[in-house]
């Protein structure tokens, strides 16, 4: 009976069956690995990796065809590097070209022939098989390094360019990487590919023409959908541009992801670049989480539990070089100490692109298939070290300069009438009105990449904790006529706020807040004046709410004013009873409309 349940159990599942199971268990262990690690503060590439390992089939078994996963995640290495081609307006790349190509060739050539002659003299490889293993090991992780300095702020400061420079040589050094293995291949099928020199100008042509198209195709293109108004065409166009450039070049056997590289430079300056970073960047999200399951799958679990300590003293030994011979350049390049060894720790892991080159040394039988996964283990551990070296590494960043008076400290300002501590975006609207009246004003903060971004636009800041009462005194606390608190701080209270009112009782005190709590926690200080942080401009924009809406201007001000009475009200029973829930009958709800004042009303309280 071929329709019986029993021979329904043993039918082959279909290719619908697969992809949901799989998708299901790879996308459920992703889930769950990717927030364990983050909430333990390791990143999202490591919970990828342990989760693919986990459910791959050196582990539970539960997933296969991780090489077939592996060839599609790669896409998402190529989105990767569309998306950093973005970030490069032409003017950008100029004013950066020193770092880009002296100090990232510098990087890459170096690094890459260190970790070669050590793989060979300490592992007993060929040369060809440590030359394939030691060049990659000199790429960094942009997937890890890149979103921490986007996420941190620090992608526009001195140091996070520097930084950026090196990853963005290291993502263009694949092209030539891989010519360096394809002409070290033993194996015959590569044979027929085109030499060197024919692939040299394949990359030209190819480059050429990408350009030309991008201005005379996608640009017009690009137009005629921002005309239509339809985002789902903006996302096929992103989509289209980076796998149509991709597939170029690999029909020329050239990188994909200098494709995609160039298809990013060619729409930095367009206007509708962020539209385009918005609609790719979910997709690049999810398929390079993928390539990292992938990576995970494949992964030798066996050939790693036999080789513990190489695998670890290799890792080590990755980290320890890179992160000596980074510092060594970034000082070499005029950083300063702290900073260059914090350059030295971000950079000093594996990256992604290795994984990808040790498949292609594989291929070219330079190394055999347990070497990659032996390799490939070390970089993931050395990924391992990294979220503990971003935390170190920033420190060393924010760290005040040792050896010269730059940042200075305030002690070597003038004696102003007013003192700024925290000239970040709300301390500079502060500032800037006060000069504009005609004040001396001194500037404090205490972020070197703050002081020195600031220096750009000719504002002189000085390096310090606002909060500590000698500071301040070498400052100028003593005559100053006022002191604002601008900086970002939820615990500044009373406590840290007391010692400073009674050492300086002729400074009027001013302090921003983070919150009600805030607010609430200042509220039994004799100070000029407290200012939640977007109280006021969340009003301008309930005012301009209603007027959009068609609200009379005297019926607008009737609520503004009320609200404003309420939120009072609200503040002091709160500060009373001491919980935030208290007289919430004063908020304004749903179906709860206040009564306007009637004319007579309205006249009376004129």
């Amino acid at each position: 009976m071929p329709n019986s349940p029993a021979a329904a159990a043993h039918a082959p599942l279909s290719a619908t069956d697969v992809l949901l199971s799989e998708g299901v268990i790879l996308l459920g262990a992703a889930v769950l690995f990717v927030m364990l690690f983050r909430r333990f503060g390791l990143g999202a590439v490591l919970g990828y990796l342990v989760a693919g390992a986990l459910v791959g089939p050196q582990g539970l078994g539960l997933v296969g065809g991780a090489e077939s996963k592996l060839a599609i995640a790669e896409i998402g290495i190529v989105l990767l590097l569309f998306l950093v081609g973005l970030e490069l307006h032409p003017a950008r790349l100029w004013r950066l070209k020193r770092d880009i190509f002296a100090l990232g060739l510098a990087q890459v050539v170096i690094c890459g022939l260190a970790l070669t002659a050590l793989i060979y003299y300490l592992t007993g490889f060929t040369w060809g098989a440590a030359i394939a293993l030691g060049l990659p090991l000199a790429l960094s992780s942009t997937a890890q390094v890149l979103p921490s300095l986007k996420s941190s702020g620090r992608i526009n400061s001195p140091f996070g360019e520097k930084v950026f420079s090196i990853l963005l040589f290291q993502d263009l050094s694949i092209v030539p990487l891989i010519t360096i293995v394809a002409a070290l291949s033993r194996n015959p099928v590569d044979a027929g590919g085109p030499p060197g020199i024919q692939l040299a100008g394949y990359t030209v042509a190819a480059i050429a023409g990408l350009v030309l198209a991008g201005r005379f195709i996608l640009r017009p293109l690009l137009q005629l959908v921002g005309r239509l108004g339809e985002r789902e065409l903006f996302v096929a166009v992103g989509l289209f541009t980076v796998l149509a450039a991709a597939a170029i070049m690999h029909a020329l056997h050239l990188s994909t992801a200098l494709g995609a590289f160039v298809a990013g430079v060619m729409l930095a300056d367009s206007p509708y670049r962020h539209e385009i970073e918005a609609d790719v960047e979910p997709f690049r999200s999810i398929l390079l989480g993928l390539f990292f399951l992938a990576v995970g799958m494949v992964l030798d679990l066996q050939a790693v539990a036999a080789n513990p300590l190489f695998v670890i003293g290799m890792a080590a030994m990755l980290v320890i070089t890179k992160a000596l011979l980074i510092t060594g350049l970034a000082r070499l390049f005029g950083m300063e100490w702290t900073q260059a060894i914090g350059a030295g720790l971000l950079l000093s892991q594996g990256g992604e692109f290795g994984f990808v080159l040790f498949a292609q040394a594989q291929n070219a039988l330079l190394i055999a298939p347990q070497g990659a996964s032996l390799f490939s283990a070390i970089v993931t551990f050395s990924m391992a070290t990294t979220p503990f070296l971003m935390l170190f590494a920033r420190r060393l960043e924010f760290a005040q300069p040792k050896g010269q008076r730059n940042p200075e400290g305030p002690d070597e300002a003038t004696r102003g009438t007013a003192i700024i501590v925290g000239y970040g975006r709300f301390g500079q609207t502060v500032a800037q009105m006060l000069m504009g009246h005609g004040f001396e004003v001194v500037l404090i903060d205490k972020k070197p990449a703050q002081i020195e971004v600031s220096s750009r636009f000719d504002m002189k800041v000085y390096y310090g904790d606002g909060t500590r009462i000698d500071l301040l005194r070498r400052s100028g606390a003593d005559e100053a006529r006022l002191i604002a608190f601008c900086h970002d701080d939820p615990s500044f209270d009373s406590r840290v706020l007391e010692p400073i009112a009674e050492t300086f009782p002729q400074a009027a005190l001013l302090v921003r807040a983070f919150d009600r709590r805030q607010l609430l926690a200042l509220k039994d200080m004799d100070i000029t004046g407290v200012v939640r942080e977007v109280f006021e401009s969340a009003i301008c924009m309930g005012v301009q709410a209603m007027e959009a809406l068609g609200v009379p201007q005297a019926e607008i001000e009737e609520v503004e004013r009320k609200y404003r009475e309420n939120d009072d009200q609200r503040l002091t029973v709160q500060g009373e009873q001491g919980t935030l829930l208290a007289a919430k009958e004063l908020m304004f709800r749903p179906g709860r409309r206040m009564r306007l004042l009637t004319r007579g009303e309205e006249e009376e309280r004129a």
